[in-house]
């Protein structure tokens, strides 16, 4: 069964996104079979890798008009890149916002994901969930539908502000609809050489103890671009530091479930 890691943190800008598109293709590129879930109404994940914008039907459809899954995976193969053999996408856009006032009155409202991705889960060896910044319906039924929380914390003050309504979320979660959630570990993202991120950094290993992977995303202005030609940074920039980085967190990921 694949493995289903939802991508969450509450506050924006930390790094969700470039995460969920560039963990992705760097595990691609090691052979593995991934899809990208995009769950964020602004439809980054989606811009990020697919040159199309507002592509449907889209996770809207099958979430609220029961469009069967199948039909919404969109494959992100081309003759570009032979990383993207390994990879598809459930795209997203502006109609996904008004999901979280239409799914209230829906039966079983918080497990509509997971039923939604019920038939595929086997098909692919990781799938990863692109979290809207909140703690609405949206991000609940991602945590409901996943085995594994990752949590991208950025090296900047305040970094750690509002994580502990996150794990609340999670706690609540995992009491109510989820007992096998866990958290994957904390990433640490747009780390560089100053004094504050490396406090941050160790107040993290504090808070987090052994959930903090080894590997750390610099910030890197390459991770910043590549979203714009719709590429993740293993095809814009694969020698430059954000794709190395990724490419260890593949390594750490792949090494830490053996």
């Amino acid at each position: 069964m694949g493995k289903i890691i939802a991508v969450a943190n509450q506050k924006g800008g930390v790094g969700k996104t470039t995460t969920v598109i560039n963990l992705g293709f760097a595990l691609a590129e090691l052979g593995k079979r991934v899809l990208l879930v995009d769950v964020d109404p602004q439809g980054n994940t989606t811009s990020g890798v697919k040159k199309e914008r507002n592509v449907k039907p889209s996770l809207y459809e099958a979430l609220i008009h029961d469009v069967f899954i199948k039909d919404i995976v969109y494959p992100l193969r081309d003759g570009s890149s032979s990383i993207r053999k390994n990879i598809d996408l459930i795209p997203s856009n502006l109609d996904l916002a008004g999901a979280e006032i239409e799914l209230v009155s829906t039966f079983l409202r918080e497990l509509r994901l997971k039923n939604v991705l019920e038939p595929i889960v086997d098909e692919y060896d990781y799938i990863f969930i692109d979290c809207p910044p909140s703690l609405g319906l949206l991000t609940i039924n991602a945590l409901s539908a996943s085995r594994y929380v990752l949590i991208p914390l950025q090296c900047e003050y305040y970094a750690l502000e509002g994580i502990s309504q996150l794990l609340k979320t999670i706690e609540l979660i995992k009491k109510g609809l989820n007992p096998s959630l866990e958290i994957l570990g904390v990433l640490l993202t747009m780390y560089n050489r100053t004094i504050l991120a490396q406090q941050v950094l160790e107040e993290a290993k504090r808070f987090f103890r052994n959930k903090v992977f080894n590997t750390i995303i610099p910030r890197n202005v390459r991770l910043s671009e590549a979203p714009s030609f719709s590429q993740s940074i293993i095809e814009y920039a694969d020698d430059s530091s954000g794709a190395i980085a990724y490419r260890e967190l593949a390594r750490e990921l792949i090494q830490n479930e053996q």
